[in-house]
């Protein structure tokens, strides 16, 4: 049985991982420090699996870390702990700085001092599309220039070439990829879907930034996780990956397929009416990414489509109320990055 561990496993796309890899009979040391985002409702289908466990820990505590590698030996390191909200990186960037930058650089000091007795091992660092910024035209592909518009994006991106770097220099096995907007169960009410679903359960308006013309690359979350495991068993050590659906919506659009989806299955109450509200500021208005090469060398490819995707998020949601009780209602409700201080 192969031991993986995944950090921000509490987290939207880290729980949804490590379901997929325990039924492909993975054993997974989940990792996280237990955020506003982290949420322990994500994994109550697994909590109690013998092929899982979970170890409370922060990415700057670098002995720790060292610690446990030591003690499961990993043979795959899937790191999606971070801080993710642009929202919130306006309003905060400092949060992003600790986590995204300094968490990744003492996760890889103690994965740089890990290889030396277990050299079979590698890291797979989970990036965004966010970091090449604003795409008008065409798609983003890997050797393109980063140029990230928000602290969040920005902190992404140091990430990465935090990464890149120790591949180069220290000759660690890392890959680094880089996915277009995921969206599914589990996925914390601050981002655009599950906001929208919340405030459809709830009888509220659903705000939309601007005129809701900003466009992006929607990837059901599921696909994403296969392409994270593809990668982890045969991409190429050194090399970016970009993981995308090819499919844009903008946020509009979005909205009106939910609001559909959901007059097919309950009744919609009478303030649930799309709202236009002051936009963010350094909204980017679009993102996309080439995903030819891991289609073309890893031979993957995303199977779920938008409306059968939106379909499984929406009843995941409408099955689960138990899941927002679980989050402060503060994080549900409360608009950030609308303010400059």
């Amino acid at each position: 049985m192969k031991k993986v561990l995944v950090t921000g496993g509490l987290g939207f796309i880290g729980s949804n991982l490590i379901k997929v890899l325990l039924s492909k009979n993975y054993f997974v040391i989940n990792l996280d420090n237990l955020s506003y985002s982290a949420n322990f409702y994500n994994s109550k289908d697994f909590y109690h699996s013998k092929k899982y466990k979970f170890i409370k820990c922060d990415l700057n505590n670098k002995s720790k870390i060292f610690t446990i590698l030591n003690r499961f030996k990993p043979k795959t390191i899937f790191n999606l702990a971070a801080e993710t909200h642009v929202d919130r990186s306006i309003d905060g960037p400092e949060s992003f700085i600790k986590s995204n930058i300094f968490g990744v650089f003492n996760l890889l000091q103690s994965f740089r001092k890990y290889i030396l007795k277990n050299k079979n091992s590698k890291l797979v660092h989970i990036s965004t599309d966010e970091v090449y910024g604003d795409v008008l035209f065409g798609r983003s592909k890997e050797n393109d220039a980063y140029s990230p518009s928000s602290p969040y994006a920005a902190s992404k991106a140091s990430s990465d070439h935090l990464v890149s770097s120790y591949v180069r220099t220290y000759n660690i096995p890392a890959i680094i990829t880089n996915c277009s907007n995921n969206y599914g169960p589990r996925q914390h009410p601050e981002k655009l879907i599950p906001k929208l679903i919340y405030n459809i359960l709830n009888n509220k308006s659903l705000p939309i930034y601007g005129k809701g013309l900003n466009s992006r690359e929607w990837i059901y979350v599921d696909d994403h996780c296969e392409a994270l495991i593809k990668v982890s068993e045969k991409g190429k050590v050194g090399n970016f990956y970009n993981i995308g659906s090819n499919l844009n919506l903008n946020n509009l659009s979005i909205t009106k397929n939910l609001l559909k989806i959901a007059k097919s299955k309950i009744n919609i109450g009478k303030n649930v009416k799309i709202k236009f509200v002051k936009d963010r500021p350094g909204h980017d208005l679009r993102y996309a990414l080439n995903s030819n090469k891991i289609i073309k060398m890893l031979k993957w490819e995303p199977k779920i489509s938008i409306s059968t995707g939106l379909k499984k998020t929406f009843d995941w949601y409408l099955k689960n109320p138990g899941y927002y009780s679980k989050l402060k209602k503060r994080d549900i409700t409360k608009r950030m990055g609308n303010k400059l201080k």
